[in-house]
Order: C-alpha cells, then structure tokens, then sequence
C-alpha cells in the first residue's frame, strides 16, 4: 500500500470516529444516567438489579433515562456508594438501611440521614430451625444453650442473627456457636453435630424444604408478638411475616415467624421527579420484572412499604400517595413535611 492510500485511509477513519463521537455525544445529551448498586452476580441482588435497569431503561427511553446494574460487594458497600454518589440507587438489606441511617453498628459515629427508602422489594424470611428433642416453647427462645449455628462469619445472616439474639436477650456465650452455611447447617442436624440454625431466605427455602423432605426431626421455631417488639426495640427491621401451610413437606398449619426486607434504597439528594418515574415504571410493570427472577414475584404494590423503617425518597412517596396507600408517619419524608408548611 502506498503512502498516499494509507493517508487516505487515515483521514477516512478520523472522520468516521469524529462523526461516531459526535453522533453518541448528541444522543446522550440530557440524559439521566442512572445506576443500581447490587452484590456480587452470584447472589439474588445483582439479577434482580439489572433487570429491573433494563425495564426503567426500555420504558423511560423518552425519558432520557438509562439505567444500568453495578455489582459490588453487598449492602454495606453500597450504603458507601450511595454516600458517595457512585451509584443513584441501591439494593440494601433492611437492618443495613436501618443501622446506616441511625449511625449504628459498622455506620457508628458517621449515620447517613440522608437516605431514602423507594420500596421493600423482597422478604428474607426468618428461619430459625431446631432438632424436635430440644423445643420446649416452640418460640425462638428455644435455642438458648443449644449447638446453634449463626450462619457464615461476617455474613449478613451472622449480622441479622445477632440482632435477634440480641433482642431476646442473648449472646453468643449463651450457646455453643457454629458458623455454617444452609445447606451445611442441615447436613450437621441430620448427623447429629448441630442442633439448629438461622436460615433467612426467600420462601420456601430450599435448605429447609430438604430438612423436611429427608425426615430430619426439626421444625420451624415461632416468634411472639412480644418478642418482635423486642427485636425491633435492638433495630426496628422486621415486620411479622405468617408462612403458609404447604410451603413445606408435611406443613399442615401457618408458621408465625418474621421477616427482613430487601429494599431498593437512594439519597435525598436525587430529582424527585427521576424516583417518581422510576418507581411508578416498576410498579405498572411488574409482569416484566417477574419474568427476572423467582424472588421478584414478592414485589406487589400491596406490600411496598412493610418493614420500612428509613423514610422514603419524595418521588416514591408521591407516587404511594396517588396509588392509594396509606402511608405510616415514619415514612414521610422530611421534605414532604417541608413542602406542607
């Protein structure tokens, strides 16, 4: 090739670039970059994240709104990543939500009252499971003195756990302490080297549905109303929760126990108008978003605001409010109240 066709070809790819970059630059003009903080893309945030930034991007594309699914390494991340707005939104564990905003726990000394709440999205329901021969109230009570196992070392179910322990009175010292995951946990029950555990989850949990089916002796431990009320009086991050009979094998009756909410969480400081959107897109659209995941499905208008403890964003809140839904005191945004006066 000669050196006169290599200049050609030069200016030819300088021009289509220059045209390309022009071109991206004019169609991103006064777009609104929105971005979801999930957990690692092995877990249940991370899918259900992304699919819901393809939804509000598919349906809010007038809009100029384009939202994507950031992974990260979980709750406690992402609170991080809210503060420093390097993500909009975020997927956060309730009692994380809760202890953020207050200023306790991993947030001591440094609470973020600048968080807002959109919706509960899903529940991670308690499962607290003990060998038949060591119930005696039938009631989470139970596990005192017991071979118990808090879920992983630093997991957020170790995290939630200690709360409810907490609540009840108890410590680590008040039983013989193991750190299993779910599956583990069950094995060692059926084995005879554990005699419970706490396995939060989406129902039915699949761990639990194996402990019955394989004919473990164990069952569901309940929780009282005065022992959520002592719960929530530690951290007010769980709402009651009944799970119907037939969830799992041989389940003839409901399981009172409670549940934590999974929500979908951002700042204050995001244009109200770009929450209403996004949050009324979910909701008129939720056939889309349960097609995502089986956990989804538990995202229903009717339950948006149960286990809510941090306030919810203005662009969220006005949408409740022209939805029908009777909104606790709580969660009324400061600003709204502004807005009043």
């Amino acid at each position: 090739m000669n050196r006169r066709w290599k200049i050609i070809i030069t200016i030819t790819s300088f021009v289509l670039v220059t045209i390309l970059a022009v071109k991206t630059a004019a169609e991103n003009k006064g777009k609104q970059f929105v971005s979801v903080a999930t957990a690692s893309t092995g877990g249940t945030y991370y899918p259900i994240g992304v699919g819901m930034a393809n939804i509000w991007s598919k349906h809010l594309k007038n809009e100029k709104i384009q939202a994507s699914g950031q992974s990260s390494a979980g709750s406690i991340e992402n609170i991080e990543l809210l503060r420093n707005g390097e993500a909009q939104l975020a997927i956060l564990q309730g009692l994380v939500a809760t202890q953020a905003f207050e200023g306790k726990k991993s947030f001591k000394g440094k609470p973020y009252k600048d968080l807002r709440t959109i919706s509960m999205l899903w529940p991670n329901v308690e499962h607290f499971v003990l060998m038949n021969e060591k119930i005696k109230t039938g009631t989470i009570d139970d596990i005192k003195g017991t071979r118990f196992s808090v879920g992983p070392q630093a997991s957020g179910t170790e995290q939630s756990t200690i709360v409810i322990m907490e609540g009840l009175g108890l410590t680590k010292q008040d039983i013989i302490t193991e750190y299993l995951g779910y599956s583990d946990t069950v094995s060692a029950m059926r084995d005879g080297r554990l005699d419970g555990g706490s396995l939060p989850a989406g129902i039915p949990t699949s761990a639990v549905t194996d402990m019955y089916a394989s004919g473990v002796k164990a069952s569901i431990l309940e929780v009282t109303d005065e022992q959520l009320q002592e719960i929530n009086a530690i951290s007010n991050s769980w709402y009651r929760f009944i799970i119907p009979k037939g969830t799992y094998p041989r389940i003839e009756k409901d399981i009172h126990t409670i549940a934590q909410p999974n929500i979908l969480a951002t700042s204050k400081e995001i244009d109200e108008r770009i929450i209403y959107l996004l949050t009324k897109t979910l909701y008129e659209h939720l056939d889309e978003m349960y097609e995502v995941h089986s956990s989804a499905k538990n995202i229903k208008l009717e339950t948006a605001l149960d286990g809510l403890s941090v306030p919810l964003h203005i662009g969220a809140y006005k949408y409740f409010k022209e939805a029908g839904l009777d909104i606790p005191q709580h969660l009324i945004p400061p600003e709204a109240k502004i807005d009043k006066q």
